[in-house]
């Protein structure tokens, strides 16, 4: 047990509970207790295999390579379109967690042996993203903003593409476009 993750469940205002259940079933299943990103963290060899995490309205176990795993129970869920590799299983009380405790568990066991397959999730590759009309008319335009955009690393670009891409009316998409194109230019991140 990491102490940590000690200090971070007994200084929790909300899901203490379902932190120490979710806490005892992963260690349960022969993991190491790791401190990552201010969350629970369960490794296998190095290895990130579940993340313990909390919200306002539930408490989840976030596994890093989910889209591999079979969800036959369905306990697993994709929180937003963009998400590629990792999956969730949400928790509104603990209760929820001792209910699912077998379920939670074989997700467990098959996201180790996921791991020490080797598996790997196949993720898009930027090019593989749609470029929103509005950003690909300034690219055409701008060839200085081109060359800026391209020199970008993917995950810059692709955070760039989804950003453009959220607004519904074109006249959105196409203020968003021209408010970047200063930070394109410079080289930087939609948030650097």
């Amino acid at each position: 047990m990491n102490p940590k993750v000690d200090a971070m469940i007994s200084k929790a205002s909300q899901w203490q509970q379902e932190f120490t259940e979710l806490r005892n079933i992963i260690l349960d299943c022969g993991l190491t207790e790791d401190f990552k990103w201010g969350q629970p963290c369960y490794t296998l060899n190095g290895r990130n295999i579940v993340l313990i995490h909390g919200f306002k309205e539930y408490c989840a176990l976030l596994f890093f390579k989910g889209a591999l795993l079979s969800n036959a129970d369905g306990l697993l869920i994709q929180q937003t379109e963009n998400v590629q590799a990792a999956r969730q299983a949400r928790f509104t009380d603990v209760e929820q967690i001792k209910t699912q405790r077998n379920n939670i568990k074989a997700c467990i066991f098959e996201a180790i042996e996921i791991e020490k397959a080797g598996l790997k999730v196949a993720l898009k590759k930027t090019e593989d993203f749609d470029v929103p009309e509005e950003l690909q008319v300034k690219l055409d335009a701008l060839p200085a903003l081109k060359m800026a955009f391209e020199a970008l690393t993917p995950g810059r670009q692709r955070a760039y593409l989804f950003h453009f891409s959220q607004p519904k009316q074109a006249k959105t998409r196409e203020a968003r476009v021209e408010k970047y194109i200063p930070q394109i230019l410079s080289g930087k991140g939609i948030n650097d």
